[in-house]
């Protein structure tokens, strides 16, 4: 085998090994950009189900601030009845003098 011959195997076998690396970095490539996108539609889903919590959250804090329970108007019954009576008693206080 001539040196001519051996270079151009050599040549030959260097080009066929980065055919394959160039494959194997094509498909960890495609590989990545598939993980990216899988990545990004969870990360769409988890913002979406965030906004749906948030408005969720935000429906019941606004409903526990219009719900009315017994304890609620009964406090507030009593507190007005005590109002009632301060008041009479300065209307009487006011009367004697």
């Amino acid at each position: 085998m001539s040196s001519n011959e051996k270079v151009l195997n050599t040549f030959a076998t260097r080009v066929r090994q980065m055919i394959l690396q160039y494959e194997a970095l094509k498909n960890e490539n495609d590989d990545l950009y598939a993980l990216v996108d899988q990545r990004e539609q969870e990360i769409k889903q988890l913002q979406e189900e965030l906004s749906q919590a948030e408005a969720d959250y935000n429906s019941l804090k606004m409903a526990k601030m219009l719900e009315v329970t017994d304890g609620d108007m009964e406090a507030a019954q009593k507190r007005v009845s005590k109002l009632i009576r301060d008041v009479n008693k300065c209307i009487t206080l006011l009367s004697e003098k």
